[in-house]
């Protein structure tokens, strides 16, 4: 029993709960938080927002229980193959619910009730897309970009600093290519029996599809790109500087690095999904190589750059 619990759960899923983190790093970068204990906050709401997901999911698998059974992969979840009943997987995710509110006891105080505000929406968005959305076509990947957006949003309101447009725009369109991608992925990998899959299949077709992940995909780039331009005076490291500290000379801002790493991965992505080796973009983050040793560099790049920042050396 608990082994289908934990799968119930799909803690594979968590990592989405690192949005959430999204916004208190870069804050932390800029020194608009005082120490990495800050950040405490904002580890508590990540992990409020994955077991707030995980009793999601259950809700999810008990209401979609017989589409899942056409379903080569999800037919093998604990409720769709009759190891855990609809009744003991709604007490579950109740249980999650109420322990993902518990965690908010690990925010500080004047940082909890907003917190607790956008998990509650995220609550809400995940429930209004559950049982109506979901079947609702366009109208079903933003309420699923949404949910990533509030995820941004709790993190924030954990550290108590305001979320830039940037982030929020990016996240949206990054949220958005990644859900059109798995209903690609999966009319190339289930054909026909996709709308029996997803009833909202029968609303897309291939070629909107493929034109809405290469869209967004591409806007996603360029909305992070135009923030790397944005950065220009906080990671620019130039070769010399006057004795007063001025730079001068040949100057390059480091942080474009990281638009290499990041747009192979989010093509090698686009390139997969289309030929059908994956259905979900999560299945392919955390099965193809390639894919993680660009999501590897991208870290290591952004993440060495931040600190630098954060520390005086850039």
């Amino acid at each position: 029993m608990l082994k289908h619990l934990i799968k119930l759960a799909r803690p594979a899923q968590w990592t989405k709960s690192g949005f959430v983190l999204i916004g208190p790093l870069y804050a932390l970068a800029d020194k608009n938080l005082h120490g990495v204990e800050s950040l405490w906050g904002a580890f508590w709401a990540a992990a409020a927002f994955a077991l707030m997901a995980s009793s999601c999911y259950a809700l999810n698998d008990v209401r979609d229980a017989e589409q899942d059974r056409v379903h080569p992969r999800k037919r093998k979840r604990p409720v769709a193959c009759g190891a855990i009943t609809p009744s003991v997987a709604i007490a579950f995710g109740a249980a999650l619910n109420v322990a993902a509110f518990v965690c908010l006891l690990g925010v500080k105080s004047e940082f909890r009730l907003w917190t607790g505000l956008m998990l509650a929406a995220y609550l809400l968005t995940t429930i209004v897309y559950t049982v109506w959305l979901k079947q609702r076509v366009i109208a079903d990947v933003i309420g699923l970009a949404l949910g990533f957006v509030l995820r941004v949003l709790g993190g924030c309101a954990a550290v108590g600093i305001g979320p830039t447009t940037w982030l929020l725009t990016a996240t949206f369109f990054l949220s958005m290519f990644l859900a059109f991608g798995k209903r690609l992925g999966e009319r190339r990998t289930l054909g026909d029996a996709a709308v029996s899959a997803r009833s909202v299949q029968d609303a897309y077709s291939d070629d909107t599809l493929r034109l809405a992940v290469m869209a967004t995909g591409v806007v996603t780039l360029v909305t992070y790109a135009f923030y790397i331009v944005s950065q220009d005076a906080k990671y620019t490291f130039h070769v010399a500087r006057t004795l007063d500290g001025t730079p001068t000379g040949f100057g390059f801002n480091l942080m474009w690095l990281t638009v290499l790493p990041a747009t192979y991965a989010l093509l090698r992505c686009v390139v997969l999904l289309e030929q059908g080796r994956y259905d979900d973009p999560t299945e392919l983050a955390i099965s193809d190589r390639a894919f993680q040793l660009a999501a590897g560099a991208f870290v290591l790049l952004a993440g060495g750059l931040m600190y630098a920042r954060s520390t005086g050396q850039l």
